[in-house]
């Protein structure tokens, strides 16, 4: 296997879609490196696994020794990427998307190599356009053109409203690759629209239009959604080590595989190992084991990996209650609360009806002893340990 052909083997690996990989192995067959960027908007402080996907991809181009930029889009986050949304976003102040900013510079380095990353803030040119250059860039595309992306006809269609400087956020951030002469960008899925923008702009400004690389949106706990802060299904970088190693041991084994694929650094050939192992019977729980400790070492250190490895076990395994628990305080009135009705109130289930179904499957604990009986009242002055299922525990203080 030739050198190029083994770094697109590398490029490809977890890829939704090249666009155009016959230009890619062009560029890659000259020698040079290449400018690789993916943007980020810092409309939230902290960044959790699904953004490490893309600086997955970026450490990757890194390795392959080209040039990778995190683009911060401190200009562009001050609009909102309308990408997926049913509304218009509230605009951020540029003083919440500094703050924000300055947690992913801290952030970033436990994926990237710092002595082989440029960070640059989209500001530093966009700020720079006179009215007139953004008349001129807003004559390059039209309208109907806007309306054929799909959440924007969906909102037309339906009625909802657009403001026009949403119209303006794909055309920004196609002018972030005219001012960087990129010759790669990567995104996910959802940015398609906005990642061929900038190579429609850069054929307008008779430069080569980039390579995109789309990548999957991973997952979220529920092996559903994707990975969101808004819909609690998430794995923050910044969680204690402990957190991190019990939610990913929480994934469905389907959705390991993917987390594999997608964070993973090991060989593929050996991913490929460990799915045929346990084909023929190995227990996937042993596999995950690998994957929890991997994402836990990246994002604190190794000690603190096996720490959290030998805390789950002893916790989730062997039943042992752990030391330190959030205490919650519920008022049980006059007459008392039933069970179901405080393990929903302690937020150990979603809903009274999960803590029924929770109970019937034998799977509520009080003090270490399994308890079944829904109508099982508890009054003020009692203090319990409740656990439901292997991961949620709570001290529970009656007033």
């Amino acid at each position: 296997m030739s050198s190029i052909e083994s770094a697109l083997e590398i490029i490809r690996r977890g890829t939704q879609e090249i666009l155009l990989e016959e230009e890619l192995l062009v560029r890659l067959s000259t020698g040079k490196p290449l400018c690789v960027k993916a943007g980020f908007d810092p409309t939230a402080p902290d960044l959790h696994l699904g953004h490490t996907v893309l600086l997955n991809k970026m450490r990757q181009f890194q390795d392959l020794g080209h040039e990778v930029t995190f683009l911060i889009g401190d200009f562009t986050g001050m609009i909102g990427d309308p990408s997926g949304k049913n509304e218009t976003r509230p605009p951020l102040t540029r003083e919440q998307v500094a703050e924000n900013a300055n947690t992913y510079r801290q952030q970033v380095f436990k994926v990237l190599d710092p002595d082989k990353t440029k960070i640059t803030f989209n500001s530093t040119w966009l700020d720079k356009l006179t009215t007139v250059d953004m008349i001129k860039l807003a004559s390059t595309y039209t309208v109907a053109r806007m309306l054929e992306r799909d959440d924007f006809h969906k909102r037309y269609t339906g009625g909802h409203a657009i403001a026009i400087h949403e119209f303006l956020y794909p055309l920004l951030m196609g002018y972030d690759s005219v001012a960087m002469h990129a010759d790669v960008e990567l995104g996910g899925t959802d940015q398609k629209f906005n990642l061929l923008m900038g190579r429609e702009l850069q054929k307008h400004h008779n430069q080569k239009p980039q390579t995109v690389i789309m990548m999957p949106l991973l997952v979220g706990l529920d092996g559903v959604k994707k990975m969101s802060k808004s819909l609690g299904n998430y794995i923050g970088i910044n969680e204690p080590a402990k957190d991190i190693f019990g939610k990913i041991m929480s994934l469905s084994d389907n959705t390991m595989w993917e987390y594999f694929e997608l964070l993973s650094f090991r060989p593929i050939a050996e991913i490929r190992r460990f799915k045929h192992e346990t084909e023929q019977g190995l227990n996937p729980r042993d596999v995950k084991f690998l994957l929890a400790e991997e994402i836990v070492e990246r994002f604190h250190n190794r000690d603190e990996a096996k720490l959290a490895h030998e805390s789950f076990v002893s916790q989730f395994q062997q039943g042992v209650i752990p030391e330190e628990l959030d205490e919650i305080y519920l008022d049980a009135g006059a007459e008392g609360m039933l069970i179901a009705n405080i393990i929903k109130a302690a937020g150990l289930t979603a809903s009274t009806s999960d803590a029924l179904r929770m109970l019937q499957q034998g799977a509520v604990k009080i003090d270490g002893e399994r308890v079944s009986d829904k109508n099982l009242l508890l009054k003020s002055g009692n203090t319990i340990v409740l656990q439901v299922g292997k991961r949620r525990f709570a001290r529970v203080i009656m007033g």
